[in-house]
Parts: structure tokens; sequence; C-alpha cells
């Protein structure tokens, strides 16, 4: 039995199992994006931090001024994944799957995702994308990270999240997490995200279902980060379909 006044910390699929996704599903509808409770714990989020100096831990790094992408780098894991990147991947999907599912419907397509990870892998797996995709990255002062969209081959599973590890107002200044809707014939709007430490966002990975006076169309939404004023600033990238 724990220690008399010993708080245990409920398990990762305990918190994940006590998210309100029916109040996720709700807010991707009206705007795209939904963010949770902090679900990890600050000594989660510092393993995951101190991860990024293992080498061995990662498949490949990328200089993100290199490819004009922004400032700053970002390494994707290797697997075997981390317990904790791995809880959430395989934790977190089968509440977004039927979400993806009816956005599908909405825009008139046939096209269904099977309610657990690991049959969405093997349809990748399919199509040649076998390689892992959660990445951790990594900013200091001056760093950012240009609007994009992350796709890695044909098939991409319509939502993904993103995890702050640092904390902000200490850790780091600036960094603010930035989503820009583009919707036809229409001027771009753009959302600031506030996160906490241990937060995540949920976002459309490419575009998401809107309602419209003859039904629903297709918005398209791109995602970055602003400018980190001072600091570090770490986030953890949880991405669904794998890549080529």
């Amino acid at each position: 039995m724990p220690a008399r006044g010993l708080i245990r910390t409920p398990s990762l699929q305990v918190r994940l199992q006590r998210t309100d996704w029916a109040e996720a599903a709700r807010a991707l509808d009206e705007r795209g994006w939904a963010t949770t409770p902090p679900l990890l714990t600050t000594d989660e989020c510092a393993e995951l931090i101190r991860l990024y100096a293992d080498e061995r831990r990662f498949r490949s790094r990328v200089d993100m001024a290199r490819f004009r992408f922004g400032e700053g780098e970002y390494k994707y894991f290797a697997n075997p994944l981390p317990p904790v990147v791995l809880g959430l991947r395989r934790g977190a999907y089968p509440h977004l799957a039927p979400i993806a599912s009816a956005w599908e419907t909405r825009l008139g397509s046939d096209r269904r995702y099977p309610s657990d990870l690991d049959a969405f892998r093997a349809l990748c797996a399919e199509r040649g994308q076998t390689k892992p995709t959660p990445l951790l990255l990594r900013y200091e002062a001056g760093g950012y990270n240009c609007l994009h969209q992350d796709l890695y081959g044909d098939v991409a599973f319509p939502l993904q999240m993103t995890c702050l590890l640092s904390r902000p107002g200490r850790d780091f200044t600036g960094g603010e997490f930035l989503l820009v809707e583009q919707r036809p014939r229409a001027q771009s709007t753009g959302s600031v995200v506030p996160l906490e430490q241990g937060q995540i966002v949920i976002f459309a990975t490419r575009h998401r279902p809107a309602r419209g006076s003859r039904g629903a169309y297709r918005v398209t939404l791109r995602h970055g980060v602003s400018r980190v004023t001072s600091g570090e600033r770490y986030t953890l990238g949880v991405i669904f379909h794998d890549a080529k």
C-alpha cells in the first residue's frame, strides 16, 4: 500500500481515459483544434527533454534553417519509442479515429480509419510508410517554425498532437503555438494556442470539414511556432501515420 499522505499519480492510460474526448470532438469540429488538461507529469516532460541528447534514441535529425523551415531543430524517434510516447500514440488514437472517420463522411469520402493504431499502421506499411514519425523539437532564443503540414506519404491521419514539455514563462518566453486556417475564397484566420507544461493540443493535420450553407466544405490548416524570445523550448510531436 502507498505510504500515508502519498498521492499516487494516475497512469498515463488512466489520464487519457479521463480526458473529455466528447468536448475535444466538439472543439475540433468547431475550430480544428482542441486542448487537453496537462496529461504528462513534470517528471515525464523532463525525462523526454533529457532524451534529446541521446542520439541512439533517434533515427534522424533535421536542421530547420537548412531547409528554410525556420530556426531550430528536431529529431525523429527510432523504434522502439519511449514508453510515454508509445503510450500517448496508442492511447489517444482510438479516441481520435471515430472523429477522423466522421470528418471523412462529412466531406463525402468513404475512407474510414481502423479502431486501433496497429491496424492503421499496417495500412501505412502497405504504402511503404514504415518509419516512426513522433519527434522532439528544440528551439533556442530566435527560433521559430514556419507554417506547415506534416505529411509523409500517401496515407495521412487527419489529426495529430503536440505536447509542450518546457515551462512557459520560466524555461522560455515567446514561442506560441500557431494555427492558420484558409477557407475557400476568404482570407486566412489565425489562432494562438496557449499551452502549459504537459498540456496537449490536438489539431487537424491537413484539413477539416466546416459547415456551410450548402453542407460541409474543406478548410485547410497549417501550424507553426512563433519566435522564441528567450530560453529553450522543447515539444513532443505525436503523428499517427508513419513515413516513407
